[in-house]
């Protein structure tokens, strides 16, 4: 038997309380690892992200490295402990792809050619989980990379769009992403406080283009409230180290 579909939207309202174009709580501090080149710890919702950059520094094994840029290395995973039913440690297949399509976000904005011979690996380890982990841990990645002090072309932001009961709504929780009709994660590489372009973007269910085209205004609108808090986790950190 399938599984009986909830009512997500209620008078108006969804089940949270929020409106259709607004986001979850959310919370981002840089910097919170010692051993860490950078390092940020981001909650958006209930998710609980940590991540963790390391280099630009010698690549191993030798016969990886590039003689003219940096490689890339990103890599999401999810704690045994951070879903409701203990998840079985290691990779797997959804891991594994979403470790390739945030690597790929990150690729065009790190501005790898100044680090030849090099590695930059990026460790995001979702703590807790809620929907949309991936566009959290790619928020807190972004930050962790310029608390490194990698040079980049822009700040990545990345928020979901999602479908329910027939109605578009910003950063779906749980239940929404799990009985909705479509969902859509949006990154952005952001700079000087504009949307330069898309960094990501995909689709699990079904949208009309003049849905797609009004969840990508909605994913602006959000995307540009997250970077702000960005800015502002980056800005706290090092304005703390100067008063220290």
């Amino acid at each position: 038997m399938s599984e009986e579909r909830p009512q997500l939207i209620v008078d108006g309202k969804r089940l949270d309380g929020r409106d259709f174009d607004e986001l979850r709580p959310i919370k981002i501090e840089a910097g919170v690892l010692r051993r860490a080149d950078g390092s940020c710890y981001l909650e958006m919702g209930r998710n609980k992200i940590i991540a963790a950059v390391y280099g630009p520094r010698e690549v191993h094994p030798r016969h990886l490295q590039d003689p003219s840029r940096a490689v890339i290395r990103y890599r999401y995973n999810m704690a045994p402990f951070s879903v409701e039913e203990r998840k079985r440690p290691g990779p797997d297949r959804r891991s594994i792809e979403i470790s390739k399509v945030s690597r790929e976000a990150f690729e065009p904005i790190i501005m790898k050619e100044l680090f030849p011979r090099s590695g930059i690996d990026v460790f995001v380890e979702v703590l807790q989980a809620d929907a949309g982990t991936r566009t959290a841990c790619l928020n807190a990645a972004s930050v962790a990379l310029v608390d490194a002090g990698v040079a980049m072309k822009g700040i990545i932001t990345a928020v979901a769009v999602a479908k329910v009961d027939g109605q578009l709504v910003l950063d779906p929780m749980k239940e929404e992403d799990n009985f909705g009709e479509a969902d859509v994660p949006f990154a952005f590489l952001i700079r000087n406080s504009r949307i330069e372009s898309i960094a990501l973007l995909q689709m699990d269910g079904r949208m009309t283009v003049d849905e797609v085209k009004k969840g990508l205004q909605m994913a602006k609108r959000g995307a540009m409230q997250i970077y702000e808090m960005q800015r502002d986790a980056i800005m706290r950190k090092y304005h703390t180290e100067e008063v220290e």
